[in-house]
C-alpha cells in the first residue's frame, strides 16, 4: 500500500518536478480552485441522495439497447445480472445521469467517462515496456474532474462489498482512492509541463514497489497475471481466435461470442466482401500517424469475424480483423470497434467530434501516458448499409488486469492508489491542474466526502441491481447467462 509519503515508483515518475515562482496562469488557476469551494464545497460531495425525478434505471438501459445488435442484448443482461459490480461495469450511462444532476465544480479535464477499477490495466507501451494506464475511452469527454473520481471509489466500494470485505476495509480502499488522486494533483501542479506529460508508470517499477507490502499469494499472482500479460499478443490471439481452414487460416466460429464475417454476410460474395473490408481498412490508414502508414502496408488482410467483448460493450459492433505479414509467424489483429455518444454528452455538452470514434481516439491519445500506435477511426456502412461510427486498435497487445475477485484487501488499498495516481495524471495533462490541486487542497475533507459518497452510491447501486433482477423476474427483460 502507498502511504502519504508517495514511493519510489511514483517519485521516478514526477522525477523532473522543481519548485518555481507561480506564474500570473497559476495564479488564476489557484484563485478558480478555491472559488470553486464556495459554491461546491469538498465536503458536499458526500451528501449524495437520487434525483426526486430520477429516471428508471431500466428505462435507461433500454435507451441504449437500440444502438446494439438485438441478438446480443440478453448476453449484456447476462453479464451484468452476474452480481451487483458486474451490473455497475455496465451501468455507466445510469451513474452520468446521477452525476449530471447535481452540482458541479466546474474544473474539467479530459475524463475516462467509466473509470471503474476494471478498466485499469497494463500493456505493451511501444517501447515494448508494459506500463500501467487507463484502458477504455468509448465514453470520454471532458468533464468536470470529480466524476471519473466519483466513479473509480465508488467502483472500489462496489468491488470490496463483492469481495466480502468489511466495513474497515472498504473504508481503507476507498479513502486511498480521495487521498492519493489529491496529493498526486498537487504534485503534479508543482510539475512541468513536459514532465506532466512524460510522466508514467511502468508496471516493472510498481511490481518491485508494492510486492513487500501484500502477501505471498498476493505476489504470486501479480507474477502470473505480468507473464500472462506479457504473452497475450498477436500470436496468443492467432492461436486462440482461429482455425486452419483449406482456404488457410480463417477466424474460429462460436457463436454467439465469436463468428467470421462470411457467416453473417452468406448473401454477399466472397470477391465483394474482400473489396469492402479493402475500403474499410483504407478508410481506417488514412486515420493513423503517417509514421505507421508503412508498417500497416506491409500487412493484407485475411479474415475477419464479430467479437463479443466485455460487460458494458456487449451488443456494440465489435469486430476482429486478421492481418498477416511476412509469413504465419507474423499476424496482427485489429479490433474495429462500434463508437456512439458518450453517455456523458447529455450533461456535459457534445464532442468537438462529429466523429465519435475520433472522439474515443483524441480523448485516449489525451490521457494515456503510451498509447496503441495503431489507433485510428473510420465512419462508414456496414454489412446491413447502415452507417456507423468505429475507432480501431490492436487486439492485445500485452493487455492484463488486476484479478480483482481474488485480491486481499491490502491489495486492493495498493491497487487503489495505483488507480488513483494515474488518473490524477492524466486529469493532470489536459486539466488545470493547479486550479483542481487548489480546490482539494490539504485536508482529509475531500478524502472522507468521497469515501461517503461511494458507500450511498453502492447502496444506490445494489437497488438498481435489484430493479433489473425484478425486469428478469418479470419477464420485462430477456437474459442470456453464461455467455
Amino acid at each position: 500500500m502507498m502511504h502519504r509519503s508517495a514511493g519510489g515508483a511514483y517519485h521516478a515518475a514526477m522525477a523532473s518536478a522543481t519548485a518555481a515562482p507561480l506564474n500570473l496562469e497559476e495564479l488564476r488557476g489557484r484563485a478558480a480552485g478555491r472559488a470553486a469551494r464556495t459554491s461546491v464545497p469538498r465536503s458536499s460531495h458526500g451528501d449524495w441522495k437520487p434525483a426526486s425525478d430520477r429516471r428508471d434505471p431500466l428505462a435507461i438501459l433500454e435507451e441504449q439497447d437500440q444502438a446494439r445488435v438485438p441478438e446480443l442484448v440478453p448476453v449484456r443482461y447476462g453479464r451484468m445480472l452476474a452480481s451487483a459490480f458486474t451490473f455497475y461495469r455496465g451501468a455507466a450511462a445510469i451513474m452520468a445521469a446521477d452525476l449530471g444532476a447535481a452540482p458541479d465544480t466546474g474544473l474539467r479535464a479530459q475524463l475516462c467517462g467509466d473509470a471503474h477499477l476494471s478498466n485499469f490495466g497494463v500493456f505493451q507501451a511501444p517501447d515494448r515496456r508494459l506500463v500501467f494506464d487507463i484502458n477504455d475511452f468509448d465514453e470520454t469527454l471532458p468533464g468536470p474532474f470529480e466524476w471519473d473520481v466519483k466513479r473509480l471509489a465508488a467502483s472500489f466500494e462496489i468491488g470490496a462489498r463483492d469481495r466480502g470485505f468489511d466495513d474497515r476495509q472498504r473504508r481503507r480502499c476507498v479513502r486511498a482512492v480521495g487521498r492519493k488522486y489529491q496529493e498526486s494533483m498537487r504534485e503534479f501542479a508543482a510539475m512541468s509541463e513536459l514532465a506532466v506529460w512524460y510522466a508514467r508508470l511502468d508496471v516493472a517499477d510498481v511490481a518491485s514497489e508494492v510486492e513487500s507490502r501484500i502477501t505471498r499469494e498476493d505476489r504470486k499472482r501479480l507474477e502470473r497475471n505480468l507473464a500472462k500479460a506479457r504473452n497475450k499478443d498477436s500470436l496468443r490471439a492467432l492461436e486462440k481466435l482461429t482455425v486452419q481452414t483449406p482456404d488457410g487460416l480463417r477466424i474460429a466460429s462460436r457463436p454467439p461470442v465469436l463468428v467470421p464475417i462470411a457467416e453473417l454476410a452468406t448473401d454477399v460474395d466472397p470477391a465483394q466482401l474482400l473489396e469492402m473490408m479493402g475500403e474499410i481498412i483504407g478508410r481506417y490508414r488514412e486515420t493513423i500517424d503517417d509514421y505507421v502508414e508503412p508498417l500497416l502496408d506491409r500487412f493484407r488482410y485475411v479474415d475477419a469475424g464479430h467479437k463479443v467483448v466485455g460487460v458494458g460493450s456487449v451488443g456494440m459492433r465489435a469486430w476482429i480483423a486478421l492481418m498477416m505479414g511476412r509469413d504465419h509467424d507474423d499476424p496482427l489483429f485489429l479490433q474495429v470497434k462500434q463508437a456512439g455518444a458518450s453517455v456523458l454528452e447529455p450533461f456535459a455538452g457534445p464532442s468537438a467530434y462529429p466523429e465519435h470514434g475520433r472522439r474515443v481516439v483524441a480523448g485516449q491519445r489525451l490521457m494515456q501516458a503510451a498509447g496503441d500506435i495503431f489507433l485510428g477511426w473510420l465512419q462508414g456502412p456496414g454489412l446491413d448499409g447502415v452507417e456507423r461510427h468505429f475507432y480501431v486498435r490492436q487486439l492485445w497487445d500485452g493487455k492484463g488486469s488486476a484479478e480483482i475477485d481474488l485480491l486481499s484487501p491490502r491489495a486492493m488499498e495498493g491497487y487503489a492508489e495505483i488507480c488513483a495516481w494515474t488518473l490524477a495524471r492524466a486529469h493532470a495533462r489536459t486539466g488545470d491542474r493547479e486550479a483542481i490541486a487548489a480546490y482539494l487542497g490539504k485536508s482529509e475533507a475531500f478524502e472522507r466526502a468521497i469515501a461517503d459518497f461511494s458507500v450511498a452510491y453502492a447502496d444506490q447501486n445494489e437497488a438498481d441491481y435489484a430493479r433489473l433482477l425484478e425486469a428478469e423476474k418479470d419477464g420485462a427483460i430477456k437474459v442470456e447467462r453464461g455467455v
